[in-house]
């Protein structure tokens, strides 16, 4: 019983260690049927949860609901027209995101790591 108690220990450890870097401003741009929309996307991490805000030319909301596993991540925004919810996979200084609008309907957006 010890045994399997450290071994979830040294496991829960070592996917926290293995989490890949989120944190920082990412700029990308989705490409709506309205025209193009930059989007500035400012996360950070503690362990499994992801926190931080999405600003567009038309909006600013806060991430809610985020989540990090290893190198995928999702979270949502709500905004006045619904919720937006964005998934995907961080790869050292880009972010490869699908965004699902309230219609159902998912855009790319691929962001980069701002230095």
């Amino acid at each position: 019983m010890r045994l399997a108690f450290v071994l979830t220990v040294v496991l829960a450890l070592a996917t926290v260690a293995i989490a890949a870097d989120i944190a920082g401003t990412w700029k990308g741009t989705l490409e709506t049927p309205m025209g193009p929309m930059e989007n500035t996307i400012v996360l950070q991490a503690d362990g499994a949860s992801v926190t931080g805000s999405v600003k567009t030319e038309m909006f600013e909301a806060k991430v809610e609901n985020g989540k990090l596993d290893g190198a995928k991540v999702s979270f949502e925004i709500n905004i006045e027209f619904g919720k937006l919810v964005y998934e995907g996979t961080v790869d050292g200084d880009d972010l490869k995101l699908n965004v699902t609008g309230p219609d159902g309907s998912k855009i790319p957006l691929n962001a980069k790591r701002q230095k």
